[in-house]
């Protein structure tokens, strides 16, 4: 055999093992590519984005991440499975450690999420980051408690955020955080109350804040606020408004969310998906929902053909 018969298998096992890797590569892109994304780059588009126009896109909040099975709830492997179906609306929960960390979690205590126990005040970071979390079946996964500042990060992008802040944990310290990540322009602050809607604004009186509009009285107070109303989200509650009153809020240009978590998530299991279509109909341009996936999927053909909102979508 010549020198040159002796190197054709060899050549053709590079050629071989070069087509695998090129294959991979166009699978790897086309999984990429298939991630709904939202890209909001300044605090002016955040203010147009949340503007409400009658050709705006509804949409779903995923309600702490939007767990399913085998993705815990506040977790940065939720908001990427969520996002692999649509494009959304992450809320997620802050809480703090011993040591004064902002992580991601919704109880005050580890030991429905993770394979922990104990009040995560009591923990230091470093024992919470060896924990692992749980899905919302119980089953314990491979994935760690996210920090807020690493949920920030990997956000820039790809989300738009709410970010709910318990109560222990200093509003200051998750300004801060927002601001050192450069965030300002998709994470938006939830307040249950004038009160604290006005304290994060004095804080940073350009950010978005999710605040709690369910009747007209609650209207005026925010309108006596002196919280400019380019920078509200308006959280309508977890029962359906009159329609009427969405419109009053879509006439001074201002969003709403319907909380359907809970009971009326459990009402579209119960009389099928087709009643989240009906709740936008009536004026949801947001769903806070524990099934974003399935919501997201009922809405759908809801969305306008052409729309001002569009170009942050990717």
């Amino acid at each position: 055999m010549n020198k040159l018969s002796k190197k054709i298998p060899v050549l053709l096992l590079f050629v071989a093992l070069w087509s695998c890797n090129s294959n991979n590569t166009e699978n790897t892109t086309e999984v990429a590519s298939a991630s709904n994304l939202i890209q909001i780059e300044s605090i002016e588009e955040a203010k147009e984005f949340y503007t409400w126009t009658a050709d705006r896109i509804p949409m779903v909040s995923a309600h702490r991440g939007g767990p399913y099975p085998g993705f815990p709830e506040n977790s940065i492997e939720a908001f990427e499975n969520v996002l692999n179906y649509t494009p959304a609306i992450i809320e997620f929960d802050v809480a703090l450690t011993k040591d004064s960390v902002l992580v991601l979690m919704h109880d005050n205590t580890l030991d429905r999420t993770t394979n922990g126990s104990g009040k995560v005040i009591d923990m230091t970071f470093e024992e919470i980051r060896s924990l692992r979390l749980k899905d919302k079946d119980g089953n314990l996964t491979d994935f760690i408690v996210p920090t807020l500042e690493e949920v920030l990060d990997w956000g820039k992008g790809k989300v738009l955020y709410t970010v709910d802040i318990k109560r222990e944990v200093p509003f200051e310290m998750v300004i801060d955080a927002i601001k050192k990540t450069q965030a300002e322009p998709y994470a938006a602050v939830i307040t249950y109350s004038v009160e604290a809607a006005k304290k994060v604004h004095a804080l940073h009186q350009e950010l978005m804040l999710s605040v709690t509009i369910r009747n007209e009285e609650e209207l005026q107070r925010f309108e006596d606020s002196g919280i400019p109303i380019d920078q509200w989200i308006a959280f309508t509650g977890t029962s359906e408004r009159p329609s009427d009153f969405n419109q009053l809020l879509h006439e001074k240009g201002v969003f709403t969310i319907l909380g359907v978590l809970g009971n009326l998530d459990r009402s579209a299991i119960a009389r099928g998906d087709q009643i989240y279509a009906e709740y936008v109909q009536k004026g949801a341009d947001v769903l806070a929902t524990d099934r974003p996936i399935e919501a997201a999927k009922a809405i759908k053909s809801l969305i306008p053909e052409n729309s001002s909102k569009k170009k942050y979508f990717r």
